[in-house]
């Protein structure tokens, strides 16, 4: 059986990562990733196969590169902010290549347990949606171009920076952002109509369990958690 998130979580939590920890273990393993590939005629053979984008582009399609997953994972604090906005709402979409869920599920054995890592592997795979990635490209943006992501989500300041924003507005409709800066600006009540249409009836699915809830009887609680005491 797929662990929760909140199961997850719960797991997490005898861990002391910090987001500098999180952002240290991806570099070192992304900079022993580059030292190791040794991307021959074969490999560039096989990226040439690789399909072409794989849908339009739209704002309710996000990445959450390896960083921000680990520290949703490992830390909480404004990457679970984040990526509870997308967990809550089932018509957005995490896109993420497999080099990418590598990285992070690397990260997450490195701060913690291969055990926690695997369980964490397995249950993101049921929520992602796969996107091709070519050899040697950054995992973040070409889940981004070829899963039609035009948001994503990093810890890194050579993605979010202002220098790379500019770079990465003359090749993709993309915007990168930390988890603070998504968290604040991400807005479902604004994005729905314009990704699924009509009012926005608030979130549609548990952030924990993943599992489906109703809208409409949500709105009926109150502030302590109860049930409208008009309902029945």
């Amino acid at each position: 059986m797929t662990a929760t998130f909140a199961d997850l979580f719960d797991r997490a939590a005898e861990y002391d990562a910090s987001a500098e920890a999180v952002s240290a273990a991806l570099a070192e393993r992304r900079s022993e990733s580059e030292g190791n590939d040794s991307t021959g005629s074969a490999e560039s053979d096989a990226t040439a196969d690789l399909p072409p984008v794989d849908r339009d582009p739209s704002p309710a399609r996000v990445v959450a590169d390896a960083d921000a997953l680990a520290a949703d994972l490992l830390v909480g604090g404004s990457a679970r902010e984040a990526l509870d906005a997308l967990r809550s709402h089932a018509w957005t979409t995490l896109v993420a290549s497999d080099p990418l869920l590598d990285d992070a599920e690397a990260v997450i054995a490195a701060l913690a347990d291969d055990e926690l890592a695997a369980d964490w592997r397995a249950a993101v795979e049921t929520w992602r949606e796969p996107a091709a990635q070519p050899a040697g490209d950054h995992p973040a943006l070409a889940s981004a171009y070829r899963g039609g992501a035009m948001q994503v989500v990093s810890l890194d300041p050579s993605l979010t920076g202002a220098r790379a924003a500019a770079g990465l507005r003359n090749r993709m409709a993309v915007s990168v952002r930390e988890p603070r800066a998504f968290a604040t600006v991400f807005s479902p009540a604004r994005l729905y109509p314009e990704a699924v249409g009509g009012d926005y009836p608030g979130p549609d699915r548990d952030p924990r369990s993943m599992e489906p809830i109703d809208p409409d009887a949500e709105r009926h609680r109150d502030r302590d958690g109860h049930p409208d005491a008009d309902q029945h």
